[in-house]
């Protein structure tokens, strides 16, 4: 994982937080988004989720009876701007030794002491698309379009490998820059190419829109896997997106006490303005809570107790029980599901507790 190069993520800072700081001095959680760039479509999720839970955090005596806050910084979707977000929040995480949990789901095998995992990986996702469609649509050649760049590459890697030990074939493999909106020859390639499916990874927001009005504007109706695209991001491509098949460890629809309550809370809080929440704002819901109970099982907000506490504890939160105890990583339930006319997910199939196999095993 490039973190520069993906935005959507969770920082942990104790900025003025040092262990002689008074008790009354805020815990300052920091986060980088891309509220401006390819991903300015999800962002704001992300942030609405991370600051409901800070304000229930807060009503429940804060962190070590220490107030949060949380201060948003904007990467712009792109490597450089990154780089000054986590400037401007705190030092690069190795040279600042703060806890980070990493909450979008990434292309895996990114390992640093300091950071832990709660968002899917290759392993727990790319099996289901790959599989139903063998299984349920007679897939055997398949065209994989990605935006060019780690997330992009490093998921249709895992994907053309996982697909060729099926015994099926790769019928072409296309990428196109970050910032770039013009798919016509990609698609032409695709039309082409004999592929009887389609899978995609590309940046979310913008690249999944742009992508997919033009494929139904070419046409091209093969079935379609988008490795990528949360449901808010779904919902807003309106009749585009019917018919898109995902799979990833959180959905709206997903039916259990705790994402319910999650769901009415979220609804209170924005009302009007709520976005929807998806399978990047969920996990980063879940890493504030995960990060207040592992200081408070510390007993302290030292870096070095915290790091240790945080593969120990566990949150049961909308997704389920939530632990980061598989080599800074997090089994998780995965669920496959296609997008309906109401932009909502169908879920076809449910996976309880996908290990995320071997990501940091030099890592204790």
């Amino acid at each position: 994982m490039n973190i520069t190069n993906r935005n959507l993520l969770l920082c942990i800072a104790l900025a003025g937080a040092s262990a002689s700081a008074l008790a009354k001095d805020p815990v300052v959680i920091g986060t980088a988004v891309g509220l401006s760039g390819a991903n300015s479509v999800v962002a704001p999720s992300v942030v609405q989720a991370s600051q409901l839970a800070i304000d229930e955090i807060n009503a429940a005596g804060g962190i070590l009876g220490r107030p949060v806050t949380l201060e948003v910084a904007d990467d712009a979707s792109g490597a450089a701007g990154a780089q000054k977000a986590y400037d401007s929040l705190l030092p690069i995480v190795s040279r600042g030794k703060k806890p980070y949990i990493y909450t979008s789901f990434y292309e895996g095998r990114s390992c640093n002491k300091y950071m832990y995992v709660n968002a899917w990986v290759p392993e727990q996702q790319v099996a289901s698309v790959v599989d139903y469609f063998g299984k349920n649509l007679g897939s055997k050649s398949y065209f994989l379009i990605g935006s060019d760049y780690a997330f992009g590459r490093g998921m249709l890697e895992f994907t053309r490998k996982y697909i060729l030990s099926k015994g099926s074939k790769v019928a072409g493999e296309e990428y196109l820059p970050m910032d770039g909106s013009d798919w016509t020859a990609i698609i032409s390639k695709l039309k082409a190419s004999g592929a009887d499916a389609l899978i995609t990874s590309t940046a979310g927001g913008a690249p999944n829109v742009t992508l997919t009005k033009q494929l139904r504007a070419a046409g091209v109706t093969l079935p379609f896997g988008n490795l990528g695209v949360d449901e808010g991001t779904a919902k807003s491509m309106g009749a585009d997106a019917q018919g898109v098949y995902v799979a990833g460890s959180y959905y709206t629809n997903i039916d259990t006490p705790a994402n319910k309550k999650f769901l009415a809370a979220m609804q209170k809080k924005f009302g009007a303005d709520l976005k929807t929440p998806n399978d990047l704002s969920v996990p980063q819901y879940e890493a504030v809570w995960a990060y207040k109970l592992a200081a408070e099982k510390a007993g302290s907000l030292d870096a070095d107790k915290v790091l240790a506490a945080l593969g120990e504890v566990s949150f049961e939160g909308p997704r389920g029980t939530i632990k980061m105890d598989k080599q800074r990583h997090a089994a998780l339930s995965m669920y496959m599901g296609q997008v309906q006319p109401d932009g909502s997910i169908k879920i076809l199939e449910a996976f309880k507790n996908v290990s995320p196999g071997e990501q940091c095993p030099k890592l204790k």
